[in-house]
């Protein structure tokens, strides 16, 4: 009867088990319920950080409506297949993976649930990710299928949710928060982007409002990671390919990167 007792207890835990995306140690999400926030150019960005650090870093777009990856690496090719297996694509030392490399750019993806979910499988279990120490997993707006399949069956070390400070996309935040932890995924962090604009004369200018993110991240008890000013330079150099991180690593906003990274590395090396 003990073992039968056993048996069955060992079937619930492989039932519920998450799967960790093979080939690397930790899986960290950047998200927010919120688009429009700068999601994927916090992604993009804290990768090449992280990888400044040595680190062997892999960066998976899991927006599969709207893939930014492939604009903001520059990239235009697609993955080889081996064997089966999606090779990623090697771009600033950094493994990538996208929908986008598998589509034309102006290709409209008109899928339903159950294929994005299939999706994002195929990245997390068919992609020949190989010896990283962090997969940077760039998740799309919203508290949907994309989320819920990396919740619920893929193992998921950590998740940084970034916002801007305006009330509007803080109501959209709040409800990723409780998404997050009802589904038992640590929140390593808030982030407040596009936090204030520097102007010539020395002054902070809080376009989009003040205090929120924190604010929230103290309604939470969460930890509040810091801000990013808004400066013209990291949209000029997302446009063409090459992240700010990347172009200037010693650019006032890479310092701010480089920063993040460090508190990333601190938690799980």
């Amino acid at each position: 009867m003990t073992d039968e007792k056993t048996s069955i207890n060992d079937a619930r835990r492989k039932r519920f088990e998450k799967n960790p995306i093979k080939g690397t140690k930790f899986t960290i999400a950047i998200s927010s319920a919120k688009g429009g926030v700068g999601k994927s150019t916090f992604a993009t960005n804290l990768a090449l950080a992280l990888k400044n650090l040595n680190l062997k870093i892999g960066l998976l777009d899991a927006d599969i409506y709207g893939p930014s990856l492939p604009k903001l690496f520059a990239i235009n090719q697609k993955p080889e297949n081996k064997e089966g297996k999606l090779i990623p694509v090697n771009k600033y030392n950094i493994q990538c993976m996208s929908m986008g490399f598998l589509t034309e750019e102006q290709t409209p993806m008109i899928w339903r649930g159950p294929m994005v979910t299939s999706a994002i499988k195929t990245f997390a279990q068919k992609v020949e990710w190989k010896d990283l120490d962090f997969i940077i997993v760039d998740m799309p707006p919203g508290t949907g299928d994309t989320q819920l399949t990396f919740a619920q069956e893929i193992k998921m070390d950590g998740v940084i949710i970034v916002s801007t400070p305006q009330e509007l996309a803080l109501q959209d935040v709040k409800r990723g928060i409780a998404m997050f932890d009802k589904l038992n995924v640590n929140i390593i962090g808030l982030v407040d982007n596009m936090s204030f604009f520097l102007g010539d004369d020395g002054k902070k200018y809080r376009i989009f409002g003040e205090g929120g993110v924190k604010r929230t991240s103290e309604e939470f008890k969460k930890k509040f990671l810091g801000e990013i000013p808004i400066n013209s330079e990291v949209g000029k150099f997302g446009d063409l390919g090459k992240p700010i991180v990347q172009s200037m690593p010693d650019h006032e906003i890479s310092k701010i990167y480089a920063n993040f990274a460090e508190q990333v590395k601190s938690i799980y090396l």
